[in-house]
C-alpha cells in the first residue's frame, strides 16, 4: 500500500431548527499533515466520473454504478496521493464533507483489523456522493462500502440533505455507526471517536449489523449501563486531552456559553444546543479559533507552557475550510451553497458559491504547486503567513476586511436570489455570480495583503534614521 497521507481536522454540524435561517449545515477544516497541500474547487461532471475507480493509496478497485450525479469537489493539486476530493453538494442539493480523521483502542483493532487494501479519505466522496439523494441513503451507500470493501482508517464523515444532517463513524475495518443529528442541535467534532451514548433502537441511529453483538460477544463495553460508543470503540489517552478534547470545549463553549466545562474532559457530550440560532459566520469564528480569550492562545497572554500546552482549531495546517449550507425557504436552484476559503483560516474568509453550476472560477480552481499569487489559495497562504509574524498587529486589518467582505458576500447573494426568477438560463446565471464572489473575494483578499505589507514595512527590524 502506498505511504498513508494522514490529516487532522474539526468538524462543526448544524440541524436545521439550531441554524439562523433554518439551513442545514455540515462543515469542516481540511488539515493535513504538512503546512502547505494545494487545493481546487471544481465540478465533476457526470461524463468525467470514473466507471471503473481504483485507488492510488490502498490500491483497490471498485467498480460504479452508470448513472452519477454531478457534484462540487475540492481534491488536491498534486495527485500524487489520489484525488482527495473533500467535501461537495452533488445536484440533488445533497452535501457530504470527508474525512474527519478519528482515533479508536486496540480491543476492537484485534476483532475487526483494519484491511490495507481497503477504502479511505483518498477515496470516499468520490465512491459515495454522485450516487445519493438523500443524507441518509449518503450514510447507507458508505456503510454496504465499508462492508464489503473494508477500511485502512478511522474516519467520521458527514452528510446532510434539507431536512436531515447524518454523521457516521468507521469502527474497525469493516464496522460503523451513525447518528442523525436532532434538528436544534450542534456538534463540534475533532479527531477523536465523537459519538457517545448511542440507542440501538432508536429511528435515528443506524449501524453496522452485528454491532451491537460485536459489543456484547466480546465483552467490550466498559460502562454498567447504555451504549456509549466513545467508551467502547474510541480513545481516552492523554494525547486527547490536550490535541482533540480542547477543541470540542472551544466550540461548545462559543456556542453554548453557560456550561463550565474542562477543556480536557475526555467525556465532552457529542450532542449540544446552543444558546442562540447559529450563522455561518459563527461556524467559520469556531473553524478559525486559536482559543482567544483563554490563556491557551498561541496569539495571547498566557505563559509559553500555557499557549502550546493545546492544539488550537486554526492552524497552519489548514488547507481549505468548507461549510456547505442546504437552504430552505428558497428554490432548490439555489438551495446548495458551497461556502469556500483556502489557507490558514486566520486572515481568510469564507465566499458563498452556488453549487448548481457547471464549472467555478479559475482563481479557485487552478491552483498548482508553484507558488502564485494570482491564485486564491496562494494569496491566502501569503496572507495568513504575513499576518502570523505579528498576529496582534495586523488582526484588526483582519477584523475589518473580514466584516466588509462578508457584508459584500452577502449583497451579491440577496441579489442573485432576488432575481433568480427572471432568469431562462439558471446555471449560467449562477455561474455569473460565482464569478463576481470570485472577483470580489480575490479582489478583496490583495487589498488586505497589501494594506499589511505597507502597514507593516514601517515596523521593520531592519531599520534605521538619525532621529532613531
Amino acid at each position: 500500500m502506498t505511504k498513508r497521507v494522514k490529516g487532522s481536522c474539526t468538524t462543526v454540524l448544524v440541524g436545521k431548527k439550531a441554524s439562523i435561517d433554518g439551513s442545514t449545515i455540515i462543515s469542516r477544516n481540511d488539515d493535513g499533515h504538512e503546512a502547505l497541500d494545494p487545493q481546487r474547487f471544481v465540478v465533476v461532471q457526470p461524463e468525467d466520473q470514473p466507471k471503473h475507480y481504483q485507488a492510488v493509496i490502498s490500491g483497490v478497485k471498485v467498480e460504479l454504478p452508470d448513472n452519477p450525479l454531478r457534484y462540487t469537489s475540492m481534491p488536491n493539486s498534486i495527485l500524487t496521493n489520489g484525488i482527495w476530493p473533500a467535501a461537495g453538494i452533488n445536484s440533488e442539493n445533497i452535501a457530504m464533507s470527508a474525512t474527519e480523521t478519528i482515533t479508536t483502542n486496540p480491543r476492537i483493532q484485534g476483532l475487526d483489523p483494519y484491511v490495507e487494501g481497503g477504502i479511505g479519505e483518498e477515496d470516499i466522496v468520490t465512491l459515495v456522493l454522485p450516487y445519493i439523494h438523500s443524507a441518509k441513503e449518503g450514510v447507507e451507500r458508505l456503510g454496504a462500502l465499508l462492508k464489503e470493501y473494508g477500511t485502512y482508517e478511522p474516519n467520521g464523515i458527514a452528510f446532510s440533505d434539507q431536512d436531515e444532517v447524518w454523521w457516521l463513524e468507521t469502527i474497525g475495518g469493516h464496522h460503523w455507526a451513525a447518528v442523525r443529528i436532532p434538528d436544534d442541535a450542534y456538534v463540534v467534532a475533532p479527531n477523536r471517536m465523537n459519538i457517545d451514548d448511542f440507542d440501538f433502537d432508536s429511528a435515528d441511529t443506524l449501524c453496522s449489523d452485528d454491532l451491537q453483538s460485536l459489543i456484547e460477544d466480546n465483552h467490550l463495553n466498559p460502562d454498567f449501563n447504555g451504549y456509549n460508543l466513545r467508551h467502547i470503540f474510541g480513545s481516552a489517552s492523554i494525547k486527547d486531552t490536550v490535541y482533540n478534547n480542547p477543541r470540542a470545549w472551544y466550540g461548545q463553549k462559543y456556542f453554548t456559553p453557560e456550561v463550565e466545562q474542562d477543556p480536557m474532559d475526555q467525556d465532552l457530550p457529542f450532542i449540544c444546543h446552543a444558546n442562540r440560532k447559529i450563522s455561518i459566520e459563527d461556524v467559520k469564528f469556531v473553524l478559525s479559533s486559536h482559543f482567544e480569550n483563554t490563556k491557551y492562545d498561541p496569539y495571547g497572554d498566557g505563559t509559553e507552557a500555557e499557549k502550546t500546552l493545546i492544539r488550537p482549531i486554526g492552524i497552519n495546517r489548514n488547507h481549505n475550510v468548507h461549510i456547505l449550507q442546504i437552504r430552505n425557504g428558497v428554490p432548490a436552484e439555489i438551495a446548495g451553497i458551497h461556502w469556500l476559503a483556502y489557507g490558514a483560516n486566520t486572515f481568510n474568509t469564507v465566499v458563498p458559491f452556488y453549487s448548481n453550476v457547471n464549472d467555478t472560477p479559475a482563481c479557485y480552481k487552478n491552483a498548482t504547486g508553484t507558488f502564485d499569487m494570482n491564485n486564491m489559495y496562494w494569496l491566502s497562504c501569503a496572507t495568513a503567513l504575513l499576518g502570523d509574524a505579528d498576529y496582534n498587529f495586523y488582526v484588526d486589518f483582519r477584523n475589518t476586511f473580514e466584516l466588509q467582505a462578508m457584508s459584500a458576500y452577502h449583497e451579491i447573494q440577496n441579489e442573485t436570489d432576488k432575481a433568480l426568477a427572471d432568469q431562462s438560463d439558471v446555471q449560467n446565471f449562477l455561474a455569473a455570480a460565482n464569478e463576481k464572489l470570485a472577483d470580489e473575494s480575490f479582489k478583496r483578499q490583495t487589498k488586505l495583503f497589501g494594506d499589511m505589507v505597507i502597514s507593516g514595512s514601517e515596523h521593520m527590524k531592519l531599520r534605521y534614521n538619525l532621529n532613531d
